[in-house]
């Protein structure tokens, strides 16, 4: 098994920043940036755009890489079934409401300076990479 790239889009917009609900495995039910893999030939921006407009229907202009990180996603017995390596991008919001869509179960601003207590079942290491943005 080999790691796979994948995107993160960090939309920052009125001191709030963009997070969906997971619809699908890995990380089905919790809350994260909107996101998915690389496709190949896609360029990092034209991956953070892309799954940002397909999963949420809000477009923006990717900009700078803020961080990368290791999601490993292991099954009942311990076993590792995926190895994902995502790039965390900075995105600024150009148009649209956002919507779930695509393998989102929902969508929602929420301030940045509330991430940490909004009650919300947060992937790991979400607070951080929001405040790098």
């Amino acid at each position: 098994m080999r790691p796979s790239p994948a995107i993160l889009a960090v939309v920052h917009h009125q001191g709030r920043v963009l997070l969906v609900r997971r619809g699908q495995p890995p990380n089905e039910g919790r809350w994260g940036f909107p996101g998915g893999k690389i496709e190949p030939g896609e360029t990092i921006a034209a991956a953070a755009e892309r799954e940002l407009l397909e999963e949420t229907g809000v477009r923006a202009r990717a900009g700078r890489v803020l961080t990368t990180l290791d999601a490993l996603d292991h099954g009942p017995a311990g076993e590792l079934r995926h190895h994902y390596i995502l790039v965390a991008v900075s995105c600024q919001w150009l148009s649209g409401e956002a919507a779930a869509a695509s393998d989102a179960a929902e969508v929602r601003w929420v301030p940045v300076s509330e991430l940490g207590s909004s009650g919300l079942d947060l992937i790991e290491r979400v607070v951080e990479v929001a405040q790098l943005g």
